[in-house]
């Protein structure tokens, strides 16, 4: 997107950010926003804005989450990136059942045969975990943490609700898809 800052890009005239809480919302208690810089760029979702510790990717922003839901008595988050709009409406329920399976309780999402693993349920007890992982200096790829700690997976059926919008023609076949297009 040439530098854009994706969660204020605008679909539809609502931002990619919009869309996601819209999509999230009715799945959850409480919706944040993991984002760096400016958090009044946000403001107007109403939101909670996140900011990381430092900058190691998903994983970063998952710890953040992950540290403002504990005080909160949350037992788990629900991630989902902001440049996938699309997202299915029956993500958290479905991590949940998966979640159950899992040794350590993480669940990943899973279409088409693969991993979507910025979309995934973390409980809450690993941000310890977690931030020993990104401050060891491991690579910070999140599906090596969730696998470590015996991430199950989420399947669906449908592998377009995870298609991510990272060019300005993706944006454009989302706007599309929304005006009922082809």
């Amino acid at each position: 997107m040439g530098g854009a800052d994706k969660a204020t890009l605008l679909l539809a005239g609502r931002s990619l950010a919009a869309h996601v809480a819209d999509r999230l919302e009715p799945q959850v208690e409480r919706l944040a926003i993991s984002a760096n810089g400016d958090a009044a760029r946000l403001a107007g979702l109403g939101l909670p804005v996140l900011a990381d510790d430092g900058s190691m990717g998903p994983l970063s922003g998952i710890l953040a989450a992950l540290r403002w839901a504990a005080p909160l008595g949350a037992t788990a988050v629900i991630s989902a990136p902001v440049d996938c709009p699309f997202l299915p409406g029956d993500l958290a329920p479905r991590l949940l059942m998966a979640a159950e399976a899992s040794p350590g309780g993480v669940a990943l999402a899973r279409s088409g045969g693969n991993d979507h693993p910025t979309f995934a349920l973390w409980p809450v007890g690993l941000r310890d975990d977690l931030a020993a992982f990104l401050a060891s200096g491991a690579k910070a790829r999140v599906r090596a943490f969730a696998d470590a700690h015996g991430a199950t997976r989420a399947d669906f059926p449908e592998d377009g609700a995870f298609a991510n919008l990272n060019t300005p023609e993706d944006l454009a076949q989302a706007a599309s898809l929304l005006r009922g297009g082809a």
